[in-house]
């Protein structure tokens, strides 16, 4: 319990009237820390801490380096920036030895300052020196981790461009205007040596990124990391389970490289995939998941005590069992040119970085979905005009309305429906495409039209191919569960979320029956966890 002493020791209540210090040690948390423990994490809603005894270390990361920008010791006080700010809080602080602290409310803040002058004082001047210190930290900081020197057309400069825009990582790209086949990639990770090309995997493991399992057995194995598999992820680890999560390229998924969700419940003006995304990994990682980055998950085998998971590069690592979350792919176009222009103007999705490729220029886009709508409502900021490519009659049986009246406001924005790519042309980039329109009623129309880009988001294909043949899947390749099962080995009912192989789970776009949102999927991969629980119950009754 705080009392008024104990802050009477402090010089920001050494000047408070006794009787205000007495009312404000009964509304104060007694908050003890252990070494390494963390008393406010960055990002979290602030709070005003005075420590009391004990040492604290203030750390940031900035483009994904961790800085520490000072120490605390008893009397020092923290959280007072954002607060006055109306932010979350913009440091993390950890505690260095044995601490106990002081911890107030945003009000008992602002009647702290606003009853006691003193104070007041104390506390602002501490501000303005602390801003400083953010500006000189600034100056001091470098604008990105990594440079890359590639080319445009480069597949792997691309796929490593939006690896590192997926998780956030800050970097200065410098176009190599070589052609592919005589263009070298060159990386510099932190300022090192160059990295000649090298590939996503080596770049992360430069990065810090884990790739080697910590451990030779989990409770749990998920597969994907994107919304349903990070929210299994983040539930399991919570409630105890070990938990591991593979993802073979990068976190977040198709949800990941959305521009901005607006109707996920409780961000009113909404939030880009990757924000979303790179909470979800510091929760995940709060609460102890292990993540592997850049690996795949190659082949599950039947053991004595649960699965085998076989990675590729050869690792065997014992799981209780498996969470099936890998999404889905973007369905293939079979169109005259489109191969060998892959990656050289016409690309699968639309991630949020490849909008400044694209300034001034004309860009197209196929599909109506709310993933293509989202692509074509970022690159309007960036693009001359954008151009979405319709098969059907619009936008309304496959978009939210949201996105559909957000898009009739675009002046540069154009749909054109009834209308297919049916080939494409440019000798080493993108320079043409020719469209066929089909007018209800009255023929159809073939245009050739020139082209800087074309983005393909039409649909989407199971990621089942590596699981075992056993498993039961639709037509489609989607995998069923639950009552959709027409196969089921035991007694017992199998779980809602689970294959016809026992303690196999499936949630997420892969499932058979999901409802591809994000809310959906973040919901199923917390009930995953509820029913992998009872699984291991059952497999284990002792």
């Amino acid at each position: 319990m705080i009392t008024s002493a104990d802050l009477a020791q402090t010089p920001v209540f050494a000047n408070v009237e006794e009787s205000e210090r007495q009312r404000l040690a009964r509304k104060a948390a007694d908050i003890r820390l252990s070494p390494g423990d963390w008393a406010i994490r960055e990002g979290e809603e602030p709070r005003f801490f005075v420590i009391l005894e004990g040492t604290l270390e203030a750390v940031k990361y900035i483009v994904g380096q961790k800085r520490v920008l000072g120490v605390s010791n008893p009397g020092d006080f923290s959280g007072e920036t954002p607060i006055f700010l109306g932010s979350t809080n913009l440091v993390s602080l950890q505690a260095l030895t044995p601490c106990r602290m002081a911890r107030f409310e945003r009000q008992q803040l602002q009647e702290l300052v606003r009853d006691s002058p003193a104070a007041g004082e104390l506390i602002f001047q501490t501000m303005t020196t602390r801003l400083s210190t953010a500006q000189q930290v600034a100056r001091d900081t470098p604008s990105a981790r990594v440079l890359i020197i590639g080319s445009k057309y480069d597949r792997n400069c691309r796929a490593l461009r939006s690896f590192l825009s997926a998780h956030r990582i800050q970097y200065d790209w410098r176009p190599n205007h070589l052609e592919p086949e005589n263009a070298e990639l060159s990386v510099s990770v932190d300022g090192g040596e160059p990295l000649i090309n090298p590939t996503v995997r080596q770049v992360a493991e430069a990065l810090g990124f884990p790739t080697v399992p910590k451990r030779s057995d989990y409770d749990v194995v998920i597969a994907g990391s994107g919304p349903a598999g990070m929210a299994a992820a983040v539930y399991g680890a919570s409630e105890g389970l070990n938990v591991l999560m593979v993802e073979r390229f990068a976190a977040g998924g198709q949800a990941g490289t959305s521009s901005r969700i607006e109707n996920y419940l409780g961000f009113p003006s909404g939030i880009s995939g990757d924000e979303l995304t790179e909470r979800a990994i510091k929760q995940a990682k709060y609460f102890g998941t292990d993540i592997l980055i850049k690996r795949n998950v190659d082949a599950l085998e039947l053991t004595d005590r649960g699965y085998c998971v076989k990675l590729d590069g050869g690792d065997l690592i014992a799981a209780r069992a498996i969470l099936v979350a890998t999404g889905v792919d973007w369905h293939r176009m079979e169109v005259p040119g489109m191969e060998h222009l892959m990656g050289r103007g016409v690309l699968y999705g639309a991630s949020r970085h490849e909008a400044y490729a694209v300034s001034g220029k004309k860009v197209f886009l196929i599909g109506g979905g709310n993933s293509a709508g989202q692509a074509a409502l970022h690159f309007s900021g960036y693009a001359a005009e954008v151009v979405m490519l319709v098969r059907g009659a619009g936008l309304t049986l496959s978009m939210s309305q949201y996105l559909i009246d957000q898009i009739a406001s675009k002046r540069n924005i154009r749909i054109e429906p009834y209308t297919q790519v049916t080939s494409v042309h440019g000798e080493n980039y993108l320079e043409q495409i020719v469209t066929t329109t089909r007018h209800p009623g009255s023929g159809e129309t073939t245009e050739t039209r020139d082209a800087n880009a074309l983005f393909l988001m039409i649909g989407a294909t199971a990621k089942t191919g590596w699981l075992p043949d056993s498993i039961e899947r639709d037509p489609k390749g989607y995998v069923c569960t639950g009552r959709d099962l027409t196969m089921w080995p035991l007694d017992r009912d199998p779980f809602p979320l689970e294959t016809n192989i026992p303690g196999i789970f499936c949630v997420g776009d892969v499932r058979h029956g999901s409802v591809k949102r994000v809310a959906s999927s973040v919901g199923e991969g917390s009930m995953s966890i509820s029913f992998i629980h009872e699984y291991l119950a059952l497999s284990n009754p002792s």
